[in-house]
C-alpha cells in the first residue's frame, strides 16, 4: 500500500537545480533589412532552488524573452552569453539533461476539451511515469496532487467547464505528475481574480518550499502577492534594475535615495521608478547592479557555494518510500496517444458523428441526383460528372478540417512536446493511425450510398476499386491540408488551399480533356494527384472489359461501348493499379512533408 503523501514527494527527481546566467545578450532584427535591436543587454542573474522568483518589469522590458531563453524556447544565433545549470552536488548539468528536469507552463491554459480533469491527469501520468507505478498508485498520486491544488472537487468535470483559476491550477497539476525540480510560468496570474491570484501564488510558494526552482514572470502583483516572492528580478529596457529579496526592496531603493511612500505597494513603486514616472533613475540603478559584477565572476568559479547557500533542505530526505521513475518508451507512449485520439474522435460530435451524417446525406442526394447514370449510355458524361464531383466533395471535406487541425492544436502540442511528454514523431504517427479508420468509414458511407443509387455496376470488385480510390484521395487531401495548415495561419491557409485545389481540378482531365489540353500544360497534370484519382475511378467503372452499357433509344448510343469513353477522355493507356501506386506514393510524400513542416514550426532541430 502506498502512502498518499509519500508517493507524491518521492517521485521527485532527487535534484535541486540552480540557474545562473552571465552577460546574456539577445538581439532581434527590426524588419528584413533593418538594424538589430537588443532586447536583453548583457544581464546577469542567479535563480536558486527552494526559491520562488518573480521576473518583473514594464511592458517591453524583456521579461518573456528572458523566460523563453532560460526555458529553451529561444536558443538561436541571436543569443549570446552563458547560461549554466548546477545540481545539488554543485556539478554543471548539460542542456539535454537539464531539459528533462524542467517544465514550462505558458500564459494561456492549453487543455484538451474532451477529457475530465482526472482523465487528463491519468493521460499525463501514463505518458510520464509509464510502469513506475501501477494504476491504483497513479490514482493515489493524482488525487494527492488535485487535493493539494484544491481541484479534487472538479475531478470528474470536463476541462472546458473549469474556471480560469481552475484551468491554471490544472495546467500546473499536469506538470507536477513527475515532480519536476524546475518550473517556469509565464504570467500565472493573468485573467484571474484577486482571490484566485493569491491562491495560485500560495500554491507555487508551497511547491518552492519543497525544493523546486520556481520562476515566473508577473506584471503588476498586489502587495500581498509581492511579499510572497523570495526573489525578485526587475527588468527595464533590457537591463537589470534590481535583483534580490522582495522584502529588501524598500530598503534597497531607499539607500539609493528613492523612498517608497508609506502604504504604497512596493511592486507598483518599483515599476513606477523604472517607467520614469519620478524621473530617469535607470542609469543609477544599472550602475548599482554593475558594481556587483565582480561578485558574479566569483560565483562562476565557485559552483558549490551556489548550492550550499540556498538554505533549503533536500526535499527527498527522510522519506520512507522511494519510487524510481522509468520513463516509458516511445512505443508505449504511442499506444497512449492513439487511445487519446480515439477517445477524442468518439467524443467530438463535429469530428465524427456530424461528418458521418453529412456524408450519408450528401451520398443520398448525389445518388438520387445522378439516378441511373451509371448504366445508361446516354448519361455517361453525367456519370463522369458524378465521379468528378464525388472526388471534389471528398477532397474538400477532408482538406478544410486538416488546414485547421494543427493551428488549433499547435499550442497544446508545443506545450506537451516541450515539456517532454512525448516525441513529435510519436504524436504524428498516432494521429495518422487514428485518422485512417475514420476516413475509411466516411468514404464507405458516402460511396456505398451514392454508388448503388446512381446505378453503378453491381460488381463488388468494381465497388471496392472505386471505394479504394475515394479513400486514398481523402487521405491525400487530408495530408495536403496538414501541410497548408503548418505553413500558414487559418485564414491564409483556407484561401491558399482553395486556390491550389482549384488548379488541381483543372488539371484532372475532366473539365479540360487531356486530348484538348495544350501540350505544354498537359505535362503538368502528371504532378497532380487528382489526375490519377480520376483515372483510377473511371478505370474502376469502365475498364477491365466491362460489358456494353444500356441504350434506351435502341438507335445509336455513342458511349454504349465503354472503350469509347476511355478514348474520348484520353485514358486508353491508363492502368488502375498504376494509379493506385501513384496515389499511395503521393499520400506518403505529403505525410512526410507535413511532418517536417510541423517540425520546423515547432522549432525542433
Amino acid at each position: 500500500m502506498y502512502n498518499n503523501r509519500s508517493v507524491l514527494l518521492n517521485l521527485s527527481k532527487s535534484k535541486s537545480i540552480d540557474i545562473q546566467f552571465v552577460d546574456v545578450v539577445y538581439e532581434v532584427q527590426d524588419g528584413f533589412s533593418g538594424l538589430k535591436k537588443q532586447i536583453l543587454k548583457g544581464i546577469n542573474g542567479l535563480f536558486k532552488s527552494g526559491n520562488m522568483t518573480a521576473i518583473m518589469g514594464p511592458s517591453g522590458a524583456g521579461k518573456s524573452t528572458l523566460l523563453n531563453i532560460l526555458t529553451g524556447f529561444k536558443r538561436d544565433k541571436s543569443l549570446k552569453g552563458n547560461i549554466n545549470y548546477f545540481n545539488n552536488k554543485g556539478n554543471k548539468e548539460s542542456w539535454n539533461e537539464y531539459k528533462k528536469h524542467s517544465c514550462y507552463i505558458l500564459q494561456e491554459d492549453q487543455l484538451p476539451n474532451f477529457f475530465t480533469v482526472n482523465e487528463a491527469m491519468m493521460i499525463s501520468a501514463n505518458l510520464k511515469l509509464g510502469n513506475s507505478l501501477n494504476k491504483k498508485a497513479k490514482q493515489i498520486l493524482i488525487d494527492d496532487i488535485l487535493d493539494t491544488l484544491d481541484l479534487i472537487q472538479t475531478k470528474n468535470t470536463r476541462t472546458n467547464k473549469l474556471s480560469g483559476g481552475q484551468k491554471k491550477r490544472l495546467s500546473i497539476a499536469l506538470e507536477l505528475i513527475d515532480n519536476p525540480p524546475v518550473m517556469f510560468l509565464d504570467e500565472p496570474t493573468t485573467g484571474l481574480d484577486s482571490s484566485s491570484c493569491l491562491q495560485c501564488i500560495t500554491m507555487l510558494q508551497k511547491l518552492a518550499r519543497g525544493g523546486r526552482t520556481i520562476i515566473c514572470t508577473i506584471h503588476q502583483p498586489s502587495a500581498a502577492i509581492y511579499k510572497m516572492f523570495d526573489h525578485v528580478y526587475l527588468l527595464a529596457d533590457g537591463l537589470c534594475m534590481y535583483e534580490g529579496a522582495a522584502k529588501n526592496t524598500i530598503n534597497y531603493f531607499a539607500d539609493l535615495g528613492l523612498y517608497c511612500p508609506k502604504y504604497h505597494n512596493p511592486a507598483d513603486y518599483m515599476l513606477e521608478i523604472v517607467s520614469k514616472e519620478y524621473g530617469n533613475f535607470n542609469d543609477q540603478l544599472v550602475a548599482a547592479i554593475e558594481s556587483n559584477k565582480i561578485a558574479w565572476q566569483s560565483k562562476t568559479s565557485t559552483n558549490q557555494s551556489i548550492i550550499d547557500n540556498n538554505g533549503v533542505k533536500n526535499y527527498n530526505e527522510d522519506k520512507k518510500i522511494t519510487v524510481l521513475i522509468n520513463t516509458p518508451s516511445e512505443f508505449t507512449r504511442f499506444w497512449i496517444l492513439l487511445n487519446r485520439c480515439f477517445i477524442q474522435f468518439y467524443r467530438d460530435w463535429t469530428l465524427s458523428y456530424l461528418k458521418m451524417l453529412i456524408h450519408f446525406s450528401v451520398g443520398l442526394f448525389f445518388g438520387l441526383f445522378f439516378e441511373n447514370s451509371g448504366n445508361d449510355s446516354n448519361k455517361t458524361i453525367s456519370n463522369i460528372s458524378y465521379i468528378m464531383i464525388s472526388l471534389i466533395y471528398l477532397c474538400y471535406t477532408s482538406m478544410m478540417p486538416a488546414v485547421l487541425k494543427f493551428p488549433l492544436e499547435m499550442a497544446i502540442l508545443k506545450k506537451e512536446r516541450f515539456n517532454n511528454w512525448y516525441q513529435l514523431r510519436t504524436y504524428y504517427i498516432a494521429l495518422l493511425i487514428a485518422n485512417i479508420p475514420l476516413q475509411i468509414l466516411l468514404s464507405f458511407i458516402y460511396c456505398s450510398i451514392s454508388y448503388f443509387l446512381s446505378s453503378q455496376p453491381l460488381d463488388w470488385n468494381r465497388f471496392f476499386m472505386l471505394f479504394g480510390i475515394f479513400t486514398l484521395t481523402m487521405h491525400i487531401a487530408d495530408s495536403f491540408g496538414l501541410i497548408i495548415g503548418t505553413m500558414f495561419n487559418p485564414v491564409n491557409g483556407t484561401f491558399i488551399s482553395v486556390i491550389i485545389f482549384s488548379m488541381s481540378i483543372m488539371f484532372a482531365g475532366f473539365f479540360i480533356f487531356f486530348n484538348h489540353m495544350p501540350q505544354y500544360l498537359y505535362y503538368f497534370s502528371y504532378l497532380n494527384y487528382m489526375r490519377y484519382a480520376l483515372e483510377g475511378s473511371i478505370q474502376s467503372l469502365y475498364g477491365f472489359n466491362r460489358e456494353n452499357l444500356n441504350c434506351p433509344d435502341f438507335t445509336y448510343c455513342h458511349f454504349r461501348i465503354p472503350q469509347t469513353i476511355l478514348i474520348e477522355l484520353g485514358m486508353t493507356n491508363t492502368k488502375y493499379w498504376f494509379d493506385v501506386i501513384i496515389l499511395i506514393i503521393n499520400f506518403i510524400f505529403y505525410r512526410i512533408i507535413a511532418y517536417y513542416m510541423l517540425k520546423r514550426n515547432l522549432l525542433i532541430i
